[in-house]
């Protein structure tokens, strides 16, 4: 994680405001892709990479974004921002103030004191001057590897969510934060994504996996022992969610579910569906909408039993299930590579290896690999040498652990 403490020198430097800093963490999914915006199971677990976020008012009435990993800055008039995205980095924090704009009641101009609202669970203390969001110093500073299914997309909206929160007053559950942040990425930068990063990244718990059903956002907590670590193998081959894959693939699982929906109405999503409808009802779909229905509903199967398996410290039937979501993700999903694939190969014989898998929204991207934590080491030098010699290609492997969830750092 970047250093707060120069964060809040930088922020000083720029802004001439002492801030609050808040962090979110990336994530890491252990297993369940594609599963979460069909109403199903995933277990992901959040990772010592984040977000940092510094906050602090402004009294111009402007809303200024610093990136500092690209250097860039942004400034809108608080009351009025954007309306469209600019295909950038500034979509994400922008696209949480509009949501949390849209969940603020409307001002009272006619009252000089702060008044309160409330929508959606929110309490908010609006300004005499009218404006939903006030203005506000947003510096933004992250870890988390662009572009390598770690979902550091996540991390900067819910970064920027609970900084700009508690600047207004607004007080959100875990549960309605990530469905902002959620709605955020859907409606402002336009990315189909489910909920499952930005839940992770607000209720993780440090020293657990987190195994969430995506229906009711109910969860629970699945310790992964402490002599495990989480090695993460950046293939260096980007993703985005926002490319045509991804929405492809999603529309593809749709199409299954409601060809089984014709015979069972009561099946909304494949979350609803076993492996005897798709059997049963598979020939009244294409046949990649078949394929994709195989994967998810199987999917949800081994998500379960993986929870199950770690709850009771059964790594060998963990590290089984994982080698299986992989082989169902590269071949029923359609959603690795090459290199993701090799990434995964040259795991498999060495020392210290639990399991491994292809991670997060795939075509390209990470693998994530469960090892001995005393040999994680070895295992990260080993990997990254059979992967350079075999593609030519020098691959970032992060040791990581568990984390906690998004919080202000005193």
């Amino acid at each position: 994680m970047q250093d707060p403490e120069k964060l809040k020198a930088l922020h000083r430097e720029r802004f001439g405001a002492e801030p609050k800093v808040f962090v979110a963490p990336g994530r890491v999914n252990l297993i369940g892709e594609h599963t979460d915006y069909a109403e199903g199971f995933v277990m992901p677990a959040a990772i010592d990479f984040a977000t940092l976020a510094g906050i602090s008012p402004r009294s111009d009435g402007k809303v200024t974004i610093r990136a500092e990993n690209y250097g860039e800055e942004r400034v809108y008039e608080a009351g009025a921002l954007p309306k469209t995205r600019s295909r950038d980095w500034s979509d994400y924090p922008v696209g949480v103030l509009k949501m949390l704009e849209a969940d603020f009641p409307p001002a009272h101009r006619d009252d000089p004191s702060l008044r309160s609202g409330a929508m959606n669970g929110a309490q908010l203390r609006v300004g005499s001057d009218g404006r939903r969001i006030p203005g506000l110093s947003l510096t933004l500073w992250g870890d988390v590897p662009l572009g390598a299914g770690l979902s550091s997309s996540a991390a900067v909206e819910v970064a920027t969510a609970i900084a700009v929160a508690d600047l207004v007053g607004a007080k959100y559950t875990g549960q309605e934060m990530a469905r902002l942040c959620q709605r955020a990425e859907n409606q402002f930068v336009g990315s189909a994504c489910g909920i499952m990063d930005q839940f992770v990244s607000v209720n993780a718990r440090e020293g657990h996996a987190l195994l969430l059903d995506c229906r009711d956002l109910s969860y629970r907590l699945a310790p992964i022992p402490p002599d495990v670590a989480l090695v993460i193998a950046n293939t260096m081959v980007k993703h985005a969610v926002t490319g045509g894959e991804y929405t492809s693939r999603r529309a593809e699982v749709e199409e299954a579910a409601a060809a089984i929906a014709r015979h069972r109405p009561e099946v909304k999503f494949l979350r609803d569906a076993t492996m005897e409808d798709l059997e049963r009802w598979g020939g009244e779909m294409s046949e990649n909408a078949r394929k994709r229905a195989r994967h998810v509903i199987t999917e949800n199967q081994r998500t379960v039993a993986a929870a199950d398996a770690l709850i009771r410290k059964d790594l060998r039937e963990l590290g089984l299930l994982m080698a299986e979501a992989h082989r169902s993700y590269s071949r029923d999903f359609e959603a690795s590579c090459d290199e993701c694939d090799t990434m995964v190969e040259l795991a498999q014989d060495l020392p210290g290896l639990i399991g491994a898998r292809l991670t997060g929204g795939g075509f390209g991207g990470c693998t994530v690999n469960l090892v001995a934590a005393g040999q994680a080491e070895g295992f990260r030098v080993a990997l990254a040498e059979r992967y350079r010699a075999r593609t030519g290609i020098d691959p970032q492997i992060l040791i990581c652990h568990a984390s906690a969830g998004a919080h202000r750092l005193e």
